[in-house]
């Protein structure tokens, strides 16, 4: 059964990277004494050994190691013999690129869905959607698709913002761009804010975290999901 922590962002304002997240974390990954860091989506351009090295301070504190995937000879086999996976966030282009280069989608989809737990943060919440079209990153590189692991029936536009009423800025909203897809495109989109996450246990999805979540389909008005409520409905 899949068990999924889909969150929208690894670092809320006025805290450190997974703080405000580490107490759920410490009993989704109880049965982990390891965990696979998948760091390719290259928050701010870090390196592999860098990105990992910030995800192992992390974790260390519920005491939990973490393993790259890149320290693996076979990052296949890493998957497949995983206690815990996590994809970390950054830019999701470059994520998806290196999941198709490295052939590793099949691994990672068959691995979660036996029931391997998997954290998302960002970009690695992005990939758990149907595709990664409502990333907010810039293409800094052409994937071979923009297909992503389908875990939810959704997308994910992470880091929602609502529009500021007293803002200057002319450029458009996450919303405006959001309309834009549904002209060509009916998967549903889940605006979540920062500080909230997905939980998922099989067909179940439940929001939490402080915040409700904006729900975009074709053709329809945008509606609020409440926190701690089950929303699998709406897809």
């Amino acid at each position: 059964m899949k068990k999924l922590i889909v969150a929208s962002t690894s670092t809320v304002h006025g805290s450190g990277y997974l703080t405000y997240i580490l107490p759920t974390l410490a009993d989704f990954f109880k049965e982990a004494s390891t965990i696979l860091f998948i760091p390719y989506a290259r928050a701010s351009g870090k390196t592999y050994d860098e990105y990992t090295e910030i995800a192992r301070k992390a974790f260390a504190t519920i005491n939990k190691e973490v393993k790259g995937i890149h320290e693996f000879d076979n990052p296949k086999e890493a998957i497949q013999q995983a206690e815990a996976i996590f994809t970390g966030g950054g830019n999701t282009f470059e994520l998806v690129n290196q999941l198709y280069k490295n052939d590793i989608i099949p691994a990672l989809t068959k691995a979660v869905e036996s029931g391997t737990p998997y954290l998302g943060t960002s970009a690695g919440s992005n990939i758990c959607g149907v595709t990664m079209m409502n990333t907010n990153d810039m293409p800094i590189v052409y994937p071979p698709s923009f297909k992503t692991l389908g875990f939810i029936p959704f997308n994910i536009n992470a880091h929602y913002l609502d529009p500021n009423p007293d803002s200057t800025h002319m450029g458009e909203t996450r919303e405006t761009r959001i309309k834009e897809y549904h002209i060509f495109n009916e998967t549903s989109v889940l605006g979540l804010r920062e500080g909230s996450w997905l939980e998922v246990n099989g067909d179940s999805i439940v929001l939490r975290g402080n915040y409700t979540a904006r729900l975009f389909q074709q053709n329809k008005e945008a509606v609020e999901l409440e926190s701690d409520k089950e929303i699998g409905q709406y897809f």
